[in-house]
């Protein structure tokens, strides 16, 4: 009797085991579909330019083998068209998490080669959780976009999918962060979810984005333009200021991304980031002595000070391309993460124009979203001058700086090496907008406007009543200079904390830094401000 029923129970296992094991090859035969996308044919022809596949891309970005994959075998569920007859597990969208540098982040990426990644009710609702999880979690969300934009033959749901995404975005913004990689086509709906994120990476050559297409253009308004005129890497990053990054590659893209969120914090609860670093916070520069030139109006290269301040010379320029007379990036100050604006005396003098202005206030709301200090190098004659400007509401577009700086919390160290003039010396992170530390340079001339400028104002009438108009001039220009164009008036009254030699910039940012990490400020209760849009 033991032997017969030790021999059932046994055939019994061997039986449960092979339907188990059944069971598990459906399950891996799936997983093989899902993998493939489009297919061995169309995943080809993605790549023969050089272009990475979806999952590719993910492998990139992600530390190895952290990655985990959701929803894996969502399909789409429309019967129109035909439709129903075609299905490919996944749907045109990679979705799940893994890790960058050790630190959780949620990413998408969207297959070109299944339904050319258009936009389905499906694939909105894989993103949307992705983005749920994000904010619940705290972490950065990583989209990475590859799309010929909404699914036409799901008619509305498909927008739908899209505005259910929009308002995720808004949900998150400020959040955590949100970093948008756009590797290949990315038209109509597709191209507002980028834009509401924090910032856009664009791949050269291959990556394009358009609210209408080159046809629908030439049908409208008959303007011949192509792809990469309308809407490629280099038109976002230097003409619109849409996007923040072009780069060479799919692969290049993916790795400039680790690297920026090397510099953000997880989440807007968390403190900018520290790494370690060699180099000593108290270095003295000497060079810095006679790097702003005797002449003020003589240009110099704005980066390079830069560079000589930081930890190991690094910084990372954001919008590079675009309105190049003022500087935005990440760097570091004995390990410390910290946004930076700068005035860029080689381009426009300086001077703070509409694009300037856009530019730098958004930059300014992202540092101050996610506790990131904020050091401003200040050399700015003024705001551009001029009908175009006017017109087009530079009035409106300086006050978003002025709105930004002023509603900043984070701490806020403000240096002045040379020229801050009329309204952008109160624009540029000044005392009276809650700069924390305000520094300057010996060389600096903090006045309305400059001295020539001033006397044919205030002295127009003895001037013109001079024997000698010219002479005249020049001796009360030479007055004012004396009067005015220093840092000491400014000193007297309390709106400059420290005049310093330039020699000690790093040491002296450095210690402002470290004094104001526990800073805590706040704004008045509030539903929210009206950023003059």
């Amino acid at each position: 009797m033991t032997n017969f029923e030790t021999l059932s129970d046994k055939k019994k296992s061997e039986k449960n085991k092979s339907l188990n094991q059944l069971k598990i090859d459906k399950m891996n035969a799936l997983n093989d579909e899902a993998m493939a996308g489009g297919g061995a044919d169309r995943i080809a022809k993605h790549k023969k330019d050089g272009r990475l596949s979806a999952r590719e891309r993910i492998d990139v970005l992600l530390d190895p083998g952290s990655f985990v994959e959701m929803d894996r075998f969502g399909i789409h569920r429309c019967k129109n068209f035909g439709m129903e007859k075609k299905h490919f597990h996944g749907d045109g969208v990679v979705t799940g998490y893994g890790r960058v540098n050790g630190k959780l982040t949620y990413v998408y990426s969207q297959d070109f080669t299944v339904f050319g990644g258009s936009m389905s009710r499906t694939q909105a609702n894989k993103i949307c959780k992705i983005m749920e999880l994000a904010m619940k979690t705290g972490a950065p969300i990583i989209g990475i976009n590859d799309s010929g934009g909404a699914r036409i033959h799901e008619g509305v749901e498909s927008l739908g999918g899209y505005a259910d995404i929009f308002l995720k975005n808004t949900l998150a913004s400020g959040v955590v962060p949100q970093i948008s990689a756009i590797m290949g086509p990315c038209a109509g709906g597709a191209v507002y979810s980028p834009s509401l994120t924090d910032f856009i990476f664009m791949v050269k050559d291959t990556s394009y984005m358009f609210v209408t297409g080159p046809d629908v253009i030439k049908s409208v308004t008959h303007e011949e333009v192509t792809k990469e005129e309308l809407g490629g890497a280099l038109t976002h990053n230097q003409k619109s200021g849409v996007a923040h990054f072009a780069t060479e590659s799919d692969k290049n893209c993916l790795l400039m991304i680790r690297e920026l969120l090397n510099f953000l914090p997880s989440n807007n609860m968390d403190d900018a980031p520290i790494l370690p670093t060699k180099d000593d916070p108290n270095r003295i520069i000497d060079e810095l002595n006679e790097f702003i030139p005797d002449n003020s109006k003589k240009p110099y290269d704005m980066k390079e000070l830069i560079q000589k301040i930081v930890d190991e010379s690094y910084f990372l320029e954001v919008q590079q391309h675009y309105a190049k007379n003022i500087l935005i990036g990440f760097a570091r100050f004995n390990g410390r993460s910290v946004g930076i604006i700068a005035n860029q005396p080689k381009i426009l003098a300086g001077c703070l124009n509409i694009e300037a202005s856009k530019k730098a206030a958004r930059f300014v709301r992202f540092c101050d979203a996610f506790s990131i200090p904020i050091l401003t190098l200040v050399d700015v004659p003024g705001f551009l001058p001029g009908t175009d400007q006017e017109w087009a509401g530079i009035i409106t577009h300086g006050a978003k700086l002025l709105y930004a700086y002023a509603e900043a919390t984070v701490p806020k160290v403000t240096l002045i090496t040379r020229k801050a003039y009329g309204g952008a010396y109160d624009v540029m992170s000044s005392k009276h907008l809650r700069g924390d530390i305000n520094l300057a340079y010996p060389s600096s001339e903090i006045a309305v406007m400059g001295a020539g400028g001033a006397v044919n104002i205030i002295f127009r009438n003895n001037i013109k009543e001079a024997k000698d108009p010219a002479r005249e001039l020049e001796k009360l220009t030479e007055n004012y200079e004396e009067k005015f164009a220093n840092p000491y008036r400014a000193a007297e009254v309390g709106y400059i904390d420290e005049i310093i030699e330039p020699a000690l910039t790093r040491k002296r940012i450095v210690d402002s830094f470290e004094m104001l990490k526990n800073k805590k400020d706040t704004n008045p209760p509030k539903k929210h401000g009206n950023i003059p849009l």
